[in-house]
């Protein structure tokens, strides 16, 4: 019977896997040998001058993207909200081991990912990873720790490693993040001046160059006179693709509403004519746009200019021969096929279009546009954002009672949200800062019924105990996000109160599309932790039988059933976020995890009844604590159960 690892996946291990599985030979009790893979591609491939993006640190941030960590993630309930219906997870933790946390449970899952890091710009804390060597001797030597050990650290740009700590920071984070995309995954990430050149070089690193789809100017803040040599008014947002081979279009609809318009009716279908007339003015010599059409009362109509066809009837067509001979903005085949999409009505005093005499014509027409295809249509967005500059964000947070500046506005997430078009993606945060990118979530699911879930990683930063947040009574980060979230929420759900009673209009032009469908304002709390194992579970080797018969369990003391519950969720590579039961078989405490996926019983001493009743229900996986068994016969003992009741039952033990 198998042991549960308790241990995030080891990356480095399992890409030396892919590549012993590609190239046999090159790997050797564990080791690859980079001559013979190099002969194996052929020397050719490699030359002695390339082009490479390196800093100081690099390589230890790549291998720390696939270093194991033994830690865990506990389950918070009295900090949640809905914990028993919701899909949504919050989650406290250094963001680089919570990735790896969520390596297995998340692989390929997360359609969105989108991040406002640190900009960088010499006031802003960084995480201190302290995976490299010479960075813990340089920050030693610098004097960079406090007494604390604070995880996070002011990057002043007098650090010699100013942009190495920022790129070592950001490298093994989206490595993990990378991961966790789905095929069709997308990435935004919010960034300032410092910072993009070197985040699009390791993006293309990540990602692939052939993935990167644009970096979009975002117009952030309008400021007082404080730049040095032009006002800083912008941000950007670096967008990159899993594989850009998958991704659909961006697009977003066009706003469209029925009273703006004066709608016609045909054949049951409503219509419009469009804003422009179906006349274009031209400079170029186009002879398949210059051509008669037929107006209702029998005469002809064409484009002002000094070239009239030779025949006069229906699509007859001449050339342009000059600047003044102007065009329709259909070619002439274009018209033919689609005549019934015209709307004629009577030109003005200044029409400019002429019949077939060269006199102004009293008709002038317009394409017609179905009112529903219209509703429908989108639009590739513009690779500029005007729209959501940051003092929204505050506002948005003044709004809900919560102190706190900088913030991104949720209108930006919302918007990236929506061209994704997919009503139930999973959407990633992990540096979720005051929780924008939950509350822009749950605000589009009220609007389009759609199902999407959201994942929030933030570090417990300490806030600032002059800042008016502290004063409030937010002592961290994570207690503002948290609380955003569930006023947010609240603020959400009246408002579809509100619209599915029709006691007054919405607020913030809240539309409500689906009024029948439930809305997700919950999620979970969970923490990261160390391990829930004793470390005689992970060196029992090193363990001499006295030390063993000191130990009562191998699992902490502090640490209850739902802890070794996730925890086992983490390690099988379940998600966080499905239904959960306890219940009570022959006084034994049994959980049971989305309907059968994981059923687990920790209990000391477990009977065979409870096993038998266990293996009878046939879940997919079935766990229960080592220390239950007194001898390896019990064991055995279980293992001859469900190969009889559940032989496709896999059993594991902690």
């Amino acid at each position: 019977m198998d042991k549960m690892k308790f241990e995030s996946p080891d990356l480095t291990a399992e890409n030396v896997e892919k590549l012993a599985s590609l190239f046999p030979g090159v790997v050797t009790e564990g080791k690859v040998n980079f001559d013979l893979l190099r002969s194996m591609l052929g020397d050719e491939v490699f030359g002695d001058e390339a082009y490479e993006f390196t800093w100081v640190g690099k390589r230890a941030a790549i291998a720390e993207a696939g270093r194991p960590i033994r830690k865990t993630l506990r389950p918070c309930v009295e900090e949640s909200r809905n914990w028993d219906t919701t899909e949504n997870l919050y989650i406290e933790g250094d963001n680089l081991d919570v990735l790896k946390l969520l390596q297995e449970s998340y692989l390929g899952k997360v359609k969105m990912i989108y991040i406002d890091p640190p900009y960088n710009t010499g006031n802003d804390f960084i995480y201190r990873d302290s995976f490299a060597q010479s960075r813990e001797e340089y920050d030693e030597a610098a004097g960079v720790y406090d007494e604390e050990g604070d995880r996070l650290f002011k990057n002043t740009e007098t650090n010699g490693r100013f942009h190495s700590d920022w790129c070592s920071m950001i490298y093994p984070r989206l490595v993990l993040a990378r991961n966790m995309l789905r095929y069709d995954g997308v990435l935004f990430i919010s960034i300032g001046d410092d910072e993009l050149n070197n985040l699009k070089k390791i993006c293309d690193e990540v990602f692939g160059e052939a993935n990167f789809v644009t970096i979009v100017p975002r117009i952030a803040k309008r400021t007082s006179d404080k730049g040095t040599h032009f006002r800083p008014t912008k941000d950007y947002i670096v967008v990159f693709a899993k594989n850009i081979s998958a991704l659909q279009d961006f697009g977003i609809a066009k706003v469209r509403d029925e009273k703006e318009y004066e709608l016609f009716e045909q054949d049951g279908r409503r219509y419009k004519k469009s804003g422009a007339s179906l006349f274009q003015p031209s400079l170029d010599s186009r002879p398949n746009q210059r051509y008669y059409i037929e107006a209702p009362d029998g005469s002809l109509i064409i484009p002002p200019g000094t070239v009239f066809p030779d025949k006069k009837c229906d699509g007859a067509k001449v050339k342009p021969v000059s600047n003044a001979d102007k065009v329709w903005r259909w070619s002439v085949d274009s018209y033919l096929k689609q005549k019934d999409l015209l709307i004629f009505t009577q030109g003005s005093a200044k029409n400019p279009l002429l019949d077939e005499n060269g006199n102004q014509s009293k008709w002038n027409i317009y394409p017609k546009v179905y009112f529903d295809e219209d509703i429908e249509a989108t639009l590739h967005p513009e690779d500029v954002i005007y729209d959501y500059p940051n003092s929204q964000g505050t506002k948005e947070l003044n709004s809900l009672g919560i102190p706190f500046s900088f913030g991104k506005p949720t209108g930006l997430v919302h918007f990236l949200e929506k061209l994704l078009n997919d009503k139930q993606m999973i959407v990633l945060d992990f540096f979720s800062g005051s929780a924008t990118t939950a509350h822009a979530v749950m605000q589009l699911n009220a609007e389009d019924g759609g199902k999407r879930k959201f994942i929030m990683v933030q570090l417990p930063e300490e806030t600032d105990e002059k800042s008016e947040a502290y004063k409030a009574g937010y002592s961290t980060i994570c207690e503002i996000g948290k609380e955003r979230i569930r006023r947010a929420g609240d603020k959400i759900q009246s408002e579809v109160l509100r619209v599915k009673s029709g006691v007054e209009e919405p607020e913030n032009n809240f539309t409500l599309n689906s009024p029948n469908s439930i809305l997700d304002i919950g999620f979970r709390v969970l923490k990261l932790d160390d391990t829930n194992m004793e470390d005689v579970y992970y060196a029992a080797g090193e363990t001499t039988q006295d030390m063993l018969l000191m130990l009562e369990s191998n699992i902490k003391p502090d640490r209850t059933d739902i802890d070794l519950l996730f925890g086992c969720l983490l390690d099988w590579g379940l998600p966080l976020s499905m239904p959960h039961t306890h219940e009570k078989i022959d006084s034994f405490t049994v959980h049971t995890y989305n309907d059968g996926d994981l059923i687990a019983c920790f209990d000391e001493h477990i009977n065979e009844k409870a096993v038998r009743e266990i293996a009878r229900r046939k879940p997919l996986r079935a766990v229960f604590r080592d220390s239950s068994f007194t001898s390896s016969p019990e064991k055995i003992n279980v293992f001859e159960i469900f190969k009889l009741l559940a032989p496709n039952t896999t059993v594991r033990v902690i």
